[in-house]
């Protein structure tokens, strides 16, 4: 068994999309959306070089929801993982819930209702572990909210959390870090989680 590290995907690795005429945000749904967040780069080289295995997350309910066709979902994570192993990283595997409770309006109905998958729920990250040969002792789940960190915990992981308080008109943590648990470790982006991860050993 080996140590790895899970990663959410929006708010950690990507930032959401700003439409200037609407002002309205959302996650990438498109490869040319894609922007990696400062220190993502140096924060995964670091990681990977120190022997963990990296996987990814992530909730995508907007098929569910009917915002997009859940092949716009699949793209934008395989352009993902392209535009990552281009720097030199190495993305395990993808693991993606694209479940919602409610659903919307011209959603797909299959992909409606509750599931063991959507963080907080530790579905997603015990795929992972079990696809990936992963430590649970030894491995971490990283995000940018507090589900992140009770996904990390019900699946065993210790949580790292990404909390820069210069965005937190998009942060669900406007208050301040919350969920983090003995064990855990945050900072303002990747790149210093990942510094934190290494010195916890």
């Amino acid at each position: 068994m080996r140590k790895g590290v899970i990663l959410d995907r929006d708010g950690t690795i990507v930032d959401v999309v700003r439409d200037a005429e609407t002002g309205t945000i959302s996650a990438a749904f498109h490869p040319s959306h894609l922007r990696l967040l400062p220190g993502v780069i140096g924060g995964l080289r670091a990681l990977a070089g120190a022997g963990y295995a990296l996987g990814i997350a992530t909730n995508q309910p907007g098929a569910a929801k009917g915002q997009l066709p859940r092949e716009a979902i699949e793209r934008t994570n395989a352009a993902l993982v392209e535009l990552l192993a281009a720097e030199g990283i190495a993305i395990a595997s993808v693991a993606t819930c694209l479940h919602h409770p409610e659903g919307g309006a011209g959603g797909d109905r299959t992909l409606v209702g509750p599931c063991d998958c959507r963080k907080p729920r530790p579905g997603l990250l015990f795929e992972l572990v079990a696809e990936l040969g992963l430590d649970p002792a030894r491995s971490w789940m990283v995000g940018d909210t507090a589900s992140d960190l009770d996904a990390a915990h019900a699946a065993g992981l210790r949580g790292g959390l990404v909390f820069d308080d210069r965005r937190c008109e998009l942060c669900p943590l406007r208050e301040g870090p919350r969920g983090l648990g003995p064990g855990d470790v945050s900072g303002r982006n990747l790149e210093a989680v990942a510094v934190a991860i290494l010195a916890a050993g």
